[in-house]
C-alpha cells in the first residue's frame, strides 16, 4: 500500500511495531557495511543503520543506471542537442517543482515519497529507447516532478535516521549526521563507477567514428537495474518523526510561508552560493566535462572508464569525508580541501591544458575527473550534514531549498554548454567557486557555536 502512495494517515507512530521482526537483515548487515559503534545493531527491530543500508542499496541500483545515463547525453542523443537540451529541461523542471515538494512529502511520507519518486526515471530509461523530442521532453519534465519528490525524501528520511540513531544511542548527532551521510553518499557516488562501467562494457563506438552500438542493450540493462533499486525501496520502514511541525497546511499561503520559511535564516542564505556551486559543478562535468574533454581524446566509448574513475574518487572521498565530519569547524576544514581541488583543476584547464594523443594524454582527463570527484564527495557529504543540523526543526523546507538553488544551477549549465565556449565556462565555474566559498567561509563567522555539540 505505501509503494503506491495511497492515503496518508497518521500512524507513524506504529513505525517501531512496523519495523519489529525484521532486525535479522538491518542487524548482520549493519556492522559488515558500517564496521563502527554509531552504525551498530539496535536489538529487537531493524536498526536505524539497517534502514539506511537499505536506503543507500536502493539508491545504488536506481542512479547507477541513470546517472550513467545522464553522464552520456551530450554524447549519444546529440540530433539538434536533444541530449543537452532535454536535461536543461528536466533541471528546470525539477526547480520548479521543488519549490513546493517539501509539504508533498510532509502529506506523503518520506517512504511513499521514495517510492514514488523512482517512477520518473523509469520513464526516463524508457524514452532514452526511442529518443526523439515526443519522449524525451515530457519523461524529463515528469522527472524533474519526482526527482523534486525522491530528493526531499531521501533527505528527511535520512536525518530522521540518523537523528533517532543518535538519541537512542546517546551519541553526538553531528557525528552521527556525518557518518550515515558518509556512508550514503559514499554508496551513491559509486554510482558512477558502477554504471559508468556498464556503459564502458556495452557501449561500442561505430565504424563511421558517428554513431554508438550497443545502446539500446545498454539502456534494457539500466531498467533491470532501476526495478532492483525500486523493489528495496518498497522494503524501507515507515519513517516519519511525531510532532511534524507542519504535517498539512491549511491554505496556500500556509504552505508557502512553510516552504520559505528557511530563507528568513541568515544561515540559509549564506550557506545557498555553495549549494548552487554543487549543481553548477556536478553539471559541469556531466554536460562540459565528458563533451568537451573526454570524447575528443578518448571517444565516447571512453566516457564511461572517466566518469567510472571520478565515481570512485567521488565515493572514497564521501566515505571518508563522512567519518571526519564533527561539526561546523570540521566542515569548513573538509569543504576547503575540495574547493582548493576545484581550483586547481579549473586554473590548469583555463591556462594550460590542450588535448594530447599518446598515452599520457589519454591519462589527463581521468586524472582530471578524481580531482573532481574528491570535490564532489565533499560537499554532497556536507551539505547534507549541515542542513540536517542547522535545520533539524523545517529539515523538509530546507531540503527542498537544496533542490531548488541546485537544480537550478544544473539547468543553467545545460542550457548554456551549447552556446558559450569552453573558456567562457570555466572563467564562469572559477567565479562562482570563489563567491560560494567566501560566503560558506563567512557562514562559520555567523553561526557562533556549532549545533552539532549537542548530543
Amino acid at each position: 500500500m505505501d509503494a503506491r502512495g495511497g492515503h496518508h494517515r497518521d500512524d507513524e507512530g506504529d513505525e517501531e511495531a512496523a519495523a519489529a521482526g525484521a532486525g535479522a537483515d538491518g542487524g548482520a548487515t549493519a556492522p559488515l557495511l558500517a564496521g563502527v559503534a554509531p552504525l551498530g545493531y539496535s536489538g529487537h527491530r531493524r536498526s536505524h543503520a539497517g534502514d539506511l543500508h537499505v536506503l543507500s542499496a536502493a539508491f545504488l541500483f536506481i542512479f547507477s543506471a541513470y546517472c550513467a545515463a545522464q553522464n552520456l547525453q551530450s554524447s549519444v542523443n546529440t540530433e539538434g542537442d536533444l541530449g543537452t537540451v532535454s536535461m536543461g529541461i528536466l533541471y528546470t523542471s525539477f526547480t520548479l517543482f521543488a519549490v513546493t515538494a517539501s509539504p508533498v512529502v510532509t502529506w506523503l511520507g518520506s517512504k511513499r515519497a521514495l517510492v514514488v519518486g523512482t517512477s520518473g526515471y523509469v520513464i526516463f530509461i524508457l524514452a532514452n529507447l526511442v529518443p526523439t523530442w515526443y519522449t524525451m521532453v515530457p519523461a524529463s519534465l515528469y522527472l524533474g516532478f519526482s526527482a523534486s519528490i525522491i530528493w526531499v525524501g531521501q533527505g528527511t528520511y535520512l536525518t530522521s535516521a540518523a537523528l533517532s540513531h543518535a538519541r537512542d544511542n546517546n551519541l553526538p548527532e553531528g557525528q552521527t549526521l556525518g557518518n550515515f551521510n558518509g556512508e550514503f553518499w559514499g554508496m551513491f557516488a559509486s554510482t558512477q563507477v558502477i554504471g559508468n562501467l556498464i556503459s564502458l562494457a556495452l557501449l561500442r563506438d561505430g565504424k563511421d567514428g558517428g554513431s554508438v552500438m550497443g545502446k539500446n542493450l545498454l539502456f534494457v540493462v539500466f531498467l533491470g537495474c532501476m526495478i532492483v533499486g525500486i523493489v528495496l525501496m518498497c522494503l524501507l520502514s515507515k519513517r516519519d518523526e511525531k510532532g511534524n511541525t507542519a504535517p498539512t497546511h491549511s491554505s496556500f499561503g500556509a504552505m508557502m510561508k512553510y516552504i520559505v520559511a528557511p530563507l528568513k535564516d541568515r544561515r540559509m542564505i549564506l550557506i545557498i552560493p555553495l549549494i548552487a556551486y554543487s549543481g553548477l559543478q556536478a553539471a559541469f562535468v556531466w554536460a562540459v566535462f565528458t563533451k568537451n574533454i573526454v570524447t575528443p581524446v578518448l571517444g565516447v566509448s571512453g566516457v564511461g572508464g572517466a566518469m567510472a574513475i571520478y565515481g570512485a574518487a567521488d565515493a572514497v572521498c564521501a566515505l571518508v569525508a563522512g567519518r571526519l565530519t564533527s561539526g561546523l569547524h570540521s566542515a569548513t576544514s573538509i569543504v576547503s580541501v575540495g574547493a582548493i581541488l576545484h581550483a586547481v583543476v579549473l586554473f590548469w584547464l583555463l591556462l594550460f591544458y590542450s588535448p594530447m594523443g599518446g598515452l599520457l594524454g589519454a591519462a589527463v582527463p581521468l586524472f582530471i575527473g578524481a580531482l573532481w570527484g574528491v570535490g564532489d564527495g565533499v560537499l554532497h557529504t556536507q551539505l547534507s550534514a549541515l542542513l540536517g543540523l542547522l535545520f533539524e526543526d523545517v529539515k523538509e523546507a530546507a531540503f527542498a531549498q537544496w533542490r531548488v538553488w541546485q537544480s537550478g544551477a544544473i539547468a543553467v549549465i545545460f542550457f548554456l554548454s551549447p552556446n558559450i565556449t569552453l573558456q567562457a565556462m570555466l572563467i564562469l565555474m572559477a567565479i562562482a567557486l570563489i563567491i560560494s566559498f567566501g560566503s560558506f567561509l563567512l557562514l562559520t563567522l555567523v553561526v557562533e557555536k556549532p549545533s552539532t555539540t549537542r548530543s
